[in-house]
């Protein structure tokens, strides 16, 4: 990767990623489009919600949008390692008004059914599979490995705080203009990423050589597997993925049914856990580096299953939003020192596979998280369901935390 002549010298300190002018024009870019995105997350749950009044169909709606990204995310890395990221981007940028703007469409003329919500969630995912792994193996080309971590930091803060803007944005839009209104600021907020990434210069030239499919797969678990630090951390990243992050396609029942605070209510709760993570993601990117990584993650992640296992039992708004709030800050905290670790440590040849991995145990496990959630909510009832799931969740990270959690924590 080649610094821009025309960006300022690269600096060592707090938001040193933002001297990178190509960077600069991917996270604005980034902040818009996210912000829709979040207000499609927010509106798709409250319609299904809608139409079916069932826990059920939340998980099963959520699972067919993270289903494709099980089944594809690994082939999107082979593709990030192999062509310009750049070009990818653009591509599934694109692609992704397309469900946008059919949803927004089905829901205005009233014909909109789950169906149709599931199979246009499916597609979308489908793109996400491919997206994913190379946007985050393009961060690596925008400002190099140097800073990397307060990149991913600043990418973090960017997707946060859209999760603020998004949700409370979509809460208010339901309330006084409509579903579909919320379907279609998402479709043109993709145009602000697209304009950014037109601009960029990077063309993400980092390129591996390919030795057949089923080998570039199996180096990429090779390195996963040789180094055991990075081992136990993508093994706590699939126990939250399948146990604890479910709990976010079950708010629309407890917006209504649990707290009584209706689309507001949601768009605030998804909201509240949004500044939990903002804060998480800027305090980590203000930092040049975080000494003992480990032993952070180890803190941050006891604080995300405390935070869902009292979520859980709490009956009241304004102490959910608290305790909602801390669980955005670990899961948050928790995924961005991970993920500048593991990038940190992957060869440049390999940073794609490594990353679609990550991307396959991060979110592509969501869809079997979601359906058995969406079946215990449907049984036990939505907050006994999201309380055994924060107990597993804090059974494994202390679990975690034995190991590496032994000295006073280093911020």
């Amino acid at each position: 990767m080649q610094q821009s002549s025309s960006d300022p010298l690269p600096v060592s300190g707090r938001f040193s990623a933002f001297s990178f002018r190509d960077f600069r024009l991917f996270w604005f870019g980034q902040v818009i489009s996210l912000s829709g995105s979040w207000m499609q997350t927010v509106a798709q749950g409250w319609l299904v919600y809608s139409l079916t009044k069932s826990p059920l169909h939340l998980g099963m709606v959520a699972a067919a949008n993270a289903l494709p990204i099980l089944l594809f995310s690994l082939f999107g890395g082979l593709i990030a390692d192999r062509y310009p990221k750049r070009t990818l981007l653009l591509f599934t940028q694109a692609l992704s008004i397309i469900p946008a703007l059919l949803l927004g469409f089905l829901a205005a003329r009233g014909t909109v059914t789950v169906w149709h919500v599931a199979a246009l969630a499916a597609f979308l995912g489908t793109i996400n599979a491919l997206d994913i792994p190379v946007r985050q193996s393009f961060l690596a080309e925008m400002v190099g490995k140097g800073h990397i971590a307060n990149a991913i930091a600043l990418n973090s803060a960017a997707f946060n705080g859209a999760r603020i803007i998004g949700p409370v944005i979509a809460g208010v839009a339901i309330a006084y203009l409509g579903i579909p209104a919320c379907f279609y600021l998402n479709a043109l907020s993709f145009v602000a990423v697209i304009i950014a990434l037109y601009r960029i210069r990077t063309r993400g030239a980092i390129r591996g050589k390919s030795e057949g499919m089923l080998r570039d797969f199996h180096k990429g678990i090779v390195f996963i597997r040789s180094n055991r630090e990075i081992k136990h951390v993508f093994l706590l990243i699939a126990v939250f993925s399948v146990i604890g992050l479910p709990y976010i396609s079950l708010l629309p029942i407890f917006a209504a049914e649990v707290l009584h605070a209706g689309p507001k209510g949601l768009g605030f709760l998804v909201g509240a856990s949004g500044i939990g993570a903002l804060t998480a993601a800027l305090l980590i990117a203000a930092r040049r580096d975080i000494k003992d990584k480990t032993r952070f993650m180890s803190f941050a992640a006891l604080t995300f299953a405390a935070a869902l296992f009292l979520f859980s039992l709490s009956g009241i708004f304004w102490l959910s939003l608290l305790v909602i709030m801390a669980a955005g800050w670990g899961m948050v905290s928790y995924l961005a020192v991970a993920n500048s670790f593991i990038q940190i440590t992957v060869a440049d040849e390999l940073r794609g596979r490594v990353m679609s991995l990550y991307s396959l145990v991060f979110l592509g496990t969501v869809p079997i998280g979601n359906a058995i959630m969406g079946v215990a909510a449907d049984y036990l009832g939505t907050p006994h369901a999201v309380s055994v799931s924060g107990l597993i969740c804090l059974l494994a990270a202390c679990l975690f935390a034995k190991r590496y959690l032994k000295q006073r924590i280093t911020i």
